[in-house]
């Protein structure tokens, strides 16, 4: 596998080693041995879900000591996959990284505790997979306002076709936000 490194300290890109012929393709999603190399976590859960166009979930993280390390993918459709740093004292603290997942790249996206995270689906729909090192938790579930104007994420949607859940309708602002992660 090829690992990334993004601007944030401990968020990658893996972009999986795809063998493909004729008949289709293969690779390992996942291989404990060698992920090892990326991060020292341990996988307890994985989800999926599924959306139209233009939904976009998030920004969402859980507060400790229920936060929770991601591995994310998808495995039909395409997303923009935006990862917040909330780490109060990171030198990137408030800054996002953004790539694209999709079923035809097969790119991972790896997002450490400490992480806002979101996605908006780009295609018709998306499944959407991800793996957490920490089983959900809905009492200490937090969110950030997916359309902050400090954070300025480019969602790659255009907002009169933005699809939100009501919990995404009405988080506080970056700047109103305090971090639960020192």
């Amino acid at each position: 596998m090829n690992v990334i490194k993004t601007d944030i300290e401990g968020v990658v890109i893996i972009e999986p080693r795809v063998f493909g012929d004729a008949r289709g393709y293969f690779f390992e999603s996942y291989n404990a041995r060698d992920f090892g190399e990326v991060a020292d976590v341990t996988f307890v859960q994985d989800n999926e879900s599924r959306s139209c166009y233009g939904v976009v979930r998030g920004l969402h993280f859980q507060r400790p000591p229920y936060a929770q390390s991601k591995l994310v993918r998808v495995v039909e459709g395409r997303v923009l996959d935006v990862a917040v740093d909330i780490r109060k004292g990171s030198p990137t603290y408030g800054r996002y990284v953004a790539t694209e997942l999709s079923a035809d790249n097969h790119r991972q996206f790896y997002l450490p505790q400490g992480m806002a995270h979101g996605f908006a689906v780009l295609s018709e729909s998306a499944v959407f997979q991800y793996k957490c090192d920490n089983l959900y938790h809905p009492e200490s579930e937090g969110a950030i306002a997916w359309d902050d104007p400090t954070l300025a994420i480019d969602w790659q949607v255009p907002a009169d076709k933005v699809i939100l859940s009501d919990k995404d309708r009405h988080p506080p602002l970056f700047k109103d936000f305090i971090t639960p992660f020192e």
